[in-house]
């Protein structure tokens, strides 16, 4: 089947009659981001937080639901973290929580920002032992948090934006623990994006919507 992206501009009344009439014979998928759900991807320093947080700037409040912890023995990722904080405006909501689940759940009117889901998983797996237990005993405890967030997301009237990793790219990690880990978040990705509404891949520091 051809694909095809058409830009139309918002004054441009006829083309979108033209769409809408289209759109009753073949699929016509809007690129612009909703209101609903969203799964932000990216590689590393993609521009994917950025880009997510713009999508929210002219919003007075925001919930931002921060999933890291603050090393004090690393002052490079202290740095990191700052420079987030910095970029968010001051009447924005921090929450720093591994409890996404039930944020999403809160009937609050203000929108949702989770950044991000990869170091959720990360610091998920250290809770239920993932690196030393044998899988038998983690996975179901994983899998349960997981299912938590996901049922959220299927049933919450917010607005919700998720940040994450897009590890699967890249090199094979070399150790079993790099190896799991990736293919943990690579689950996971998939599964909350296909709880999402939409979903979105950061390149460059520009988003694409590919569902």
């Amino acid at each position: 089947m051809a694909e095809f992206r058409v830009d139309v501009p918002e004054d441009d009344e006829l083309a979108t009659a033209l769409l809408t009439a289209l759109s009753r014979r073949v699929r016509v998928e809007p690129m612009e981001r909703g209101h609903g759900t969203a799964l932000v991807l990216g590689g590393a320093r993609s521009g994917k937080s950025s880009w997510a947080e713009a999508q929210l700037r002219d919003r007075t409040v925001v919930d931002y639901v921060a999933t890291s912890l603050v090393d004090d023995d690393d002052p490079e990722w202290q740095d990191r973290v700052a420079l987030h904080r910095s970029r968010r405006p001051g009447s924005w909501r921090t929450l720093e929580t591994l409890d996404v689940a039930a944020v999403v759940r809160d009937p609050d009117e203000a929108p949702v920002l989770v950044d991000c889901l990869a170091l959720w998983l990360s610091r998920t797996l250290d809770d239920v032992d993932a690196w030393q237990a044998d899988e038998a005993v983690w996975r179901p405890a994983l899998e349960q948090r997981v299912d938590d967030l996901v049922d959220a997301l299927g049933t919450t009237s917010r607005e919700v934006i998720l940040v994450s990793n897009e590890v699967g790219s890249g090199v094979v990690p070399a150790t079993a623990s790099g190896r799991m880990y990736r293919d943990e978040l690579g689950r996971l990705n998939a599964r909350v994006a296909a709880a999402c509404d939409e979903l979105w891949l950061c390149v460059g520091g520009f988003g694409r919507r590919w569902r």
